[in-house]
């Protein structure tokens, strides 16, 4: 396969993900879409062929077209064996690997062999952490990806480090596609738009069946608008009864959980070094 003509090391994530290359335990990338985990496979995948030059690379991204045949965990399965090679590294790197049904099974059953190295990525913290867990424990350790951090930004956007930068990393945030953009509104804001849509819709609406979108995104309008703030679901849910509409605590929490399975929000837990307050409700 080819790889990208421009790839920016993200030292930070290769440097602590290389101790476990060529070890037989998946190493699985999770993170909110657009966030740079394909680019992180692509640069993991030129490590390898700068070693190895011949090194077997087996690559499968289930939002290419290409790969469309693959529907099951047997396909998977059967894909990924026919190209193995015995006694070498085989390094198999599958993007997206949440939109085959039971592909922890197959993961598990390629970890056997000591010769098959692999990387995951997706975008599904429920699915992936569960999955994983329940058939992989011990054999897996999970990178949480992120958009790019104020210093990546700068080097991903050649900047020097003046409040000017930093204003704009304020606004627009560290997506790695935006610098292929002209970083003003009327661009930036279309295709942060479109990123939104996509979580929301693809892997919070559609995946989980909901019905009640307009009540899915005005929460989600609460919650931005409340960051760092105590969220309490008891609260909305008794507000909406005295507006006359009807939303059930625990349809509350659902939907705040499978926003944040999406990474779409991040819980920060409550925590008390001596005391009991880690166990009061509210995060």
């Amino acid at each position: 396969m080819d790889l990208p003509q421009t790839l920016i090391n993200r030292k930070g994530y290769s440097e602590r993900i290389k101790p476990f290359m060529r070890k037989s335990i998946a190493k699985v990338l999770t993170g909110q879409r657009r966030v740079g985990k394909s680019f992180l496979l692509f640069q993991l995948m030129k490590q390898v062929l700068e070693e190895e030059p011949n090194a077997n690379i087996i690559y499968i991204n289930f939002e290419d077209f290409t790969f469309s045949q693959i529907q099951t965990a047997e396909d998977m399965h059967t894909y990924i064996t026919s190209r193995l090679i015995e006694n070498q590294f085989n390094y198999i790197f599958i993007d997206e690997i949440q939109e085959i049904p039971n592909f922890e099974k197959v993961i598990r059953s390629l970890l056997l062999s000591p010769w098959n190295d692999i990387y995951l990525t997706g975008s599904n913290a429920k699915m992936l952490s569960g999955e994983l867990a329940t058939y992989l424990s011990g054999r897996y350790i999970e990178f949480k990806i992120y958009s790019l951090s104020y210093l990546e930004f700068l080097e991903f956007h050649q900047l020097a480090n003046t409040e000017q930068s930093l204003n704009l990393y304020s606004r627009y945030g560290g997506l790695p596609y935006l610098i292929n953009l002209p970083l003003t509104d009327e661009v930036v804001n279309e295709y942060l738009k479109s990123v939104y849509s996509t979580i929301v819709f693809r892997d919070v609406v559609g995946r989980y069946n909901l019905r009640n979108s307009d009540f899915l995104e005005r929460l989600i309008r609460f919650l931005s608008e409340n960051i760092g703030s105590l969220f309490s679901a008891k609260n909305i849910s008794d507000y909406l009864k005295s507006q006359h509409t009807t939303v059930s605590v625990n349809q509350i929490q659902n939907y705040t959980q499978y926003l944040s399975n999406a990474f779409l929000i991040h819980r920060v837990e409550r925590y008390d070094l001596i005391g009991k307050r880690i166990f009061e409700i509210g995060e």
